[in-house]
């Protein structure tokens, strides 16, 4: 088993990280969607020839993700197919050992139907299959604190996972490489919801852009940033333009000229529109900061949710009190969302104020916090907690997805955890 070549995949709703354990140069990130440019259109692009388009404008989106869980295994099939081809990783299943996550609480339905299809439809030799937040503590979190010794490359005993993708935001606290399960918390927010709430303000205050989920993703990506002083900032956005240094003008893509979007300059906004009448300019004002301000008050679209620091102060309260300090100093940010500019400092300073004065609040966020779970999984994958999770086809075809829930589940993982 030492010599299968293991296959690290974070199946992530969004996009789909997958590559060799130990080969970082094999990594590659897959959009975890089909595409069409219309429902009656018949030619599909599927995962990573969504990148060949040249023209993004009225996409038609297949997911093989609803509300968070994988239930549309006919989409997942084809991209999984794509993934393992030849075009891109090469992957010959019966020889090789897969390493997969799932995501967090999933159900038992859906975690049975992923055994059928690892070892039933592609034949996996082994698989192993784990929630992201999981292998986040393999990595070397000690190096993203600055303060921490340099030499000191061992990984806390404590760590705090703040994971906020696609379709929620987990909060998971791990001790010792243990899921605190009890204390897990979810909120109902991730990059999909920002999306879609940022068409829906650009369509009601400029042009209609509901069909342009791509587009609008682009925008939210390039514009957006968690501001650090809401109300002051919204002050700000009242301003006239030309006094106002939050208002930046993106230019919207023209698929026709195969020219992309960009935030102009001021400068050239501010001179004769004559070299630039054919711009079709979406001016973004305080819809930078206010969509991502949703992760911190989702109240402000009429959701009963808290945000969150407050929810990181809700889950570490639900550990052991004598663990409540090793939390607190070892929070780690992933997820695409945490890619905003400003989102590390909000949350370290509204944890600051939340946070009892006698613990020190340290927030760590990688270089790039969208492959950083797969990098925890190349580490995971060989160790010996990952021989002992791991499942063969053959034990899989002997007993059942019984030994799958056995060897998988973290549910004995929280005694003695908790308070």
């Amino acid at each position: 088993m030492a010599d299968n070549p293991i296959l690290v995949m974070d199946n992530g709703a969004s996009t789909i990280k997958a590559g060799y354990a130990k080969q970082p140069e094999t990594l590659h990130v897959i959009p975890n969607c089909k595409v069409t440019r219309g429902k009656g259109e018949k030619t599909t692009f599927t995962g990573d020839q969504l990148h060949k388009l040249s023209d993004y404008a009225g996409l038609y989106y297949r997911l093989p993700f609803e509300k968070g869980y994988l239930t549309n295994w006919e989409v997942q099939k084809s991209l999984w197919d794509r993934t393992f081809s030849r075009d891109i990783l090469n992957v010959n299943p019966t020889s090789t050992s897969l390493l997969i996550t799932e995501p967090c609480f999933n159900f038992p339905n859906i975690q049975h139907c992923y055994d059928e299809m690892i070892f039933e439809a592609y034949e996996f030799y082994a698989c192993c299959r784990v929630i992201a937040p999981y292998l986040c503590g393999y990595n070397n979190v000690s190096s993203l604190f600055p303060s921490q010794t340099p030499s000191v490359n061992e990984r806390p005993d404590c760590i705090l996972v703040v994971d906020s993708g696609y379709s929620f935001t987990h909060i998971v606290p791990i001790v010792v490489g243990r899921p605190v399960l009890t204390a897990v918390r979810r909120i109902n927010i991730g990059g999909k919801l920002l999306t879609n709430h940022l068409k829906e303000i650009v369509s009601f205050r400029h042009w209609d852009m509901m069909d342009q989920t791509y587009v609008v993703n682009e925008i939210k990506e390039t514009c957006c940033y968690v501001s650090k002083d809401f109300l002051g900032d919204l002050d700000t956005g009242r301003r006239n333009p030309k006094e106002n240094p939050i208002v930046q003008e993106y230019v919207l893509p023209d698929f026709s000229r195969n020219s992309k979007g960009y935030v102009r300059d001021k400068k050239r906004s501010s001179r004769s529109t004559n070299d630039i009448y054919e711009d079709q300019v979406l001016r973004m004002n305080n819809e930078r900061f206010t969509i991502p301000e949703l992760l911190f008050h989702p109240s402000n679209i009429g959701m009963n949710q808290a945000g969150i620091p407050e929810t990181i102060v809700e889950s570490v309260s639900l550990t052991h009190s004598d663990l409540h300090g090793l939390f607190y100093s070892n929070i780690v940010l992933v997820g695409g969302n945490a890619s905003f500019p400003g989102y590390k400092e909000r949350i370290e300073q509204d944890l600051r104020v939340l946070a009892p004065s006698e613990y020190e609040v340290r927030v760590g966020m990688p270089e790039n916090p969208i492959t950083y779970t797969w990098h925890g999984g190349s580490n995971y994958a060989g160790s010996p907690d990952h021989r002992n999770k791991l499942v063969t086809r053959a034990e899989y075809m002997e007993h059942g997805s019984n030994i799958c829930l056995q060897r998988f589940g973290m549910s004995e993982d929280v005694d003695g955890m908790q308070e």
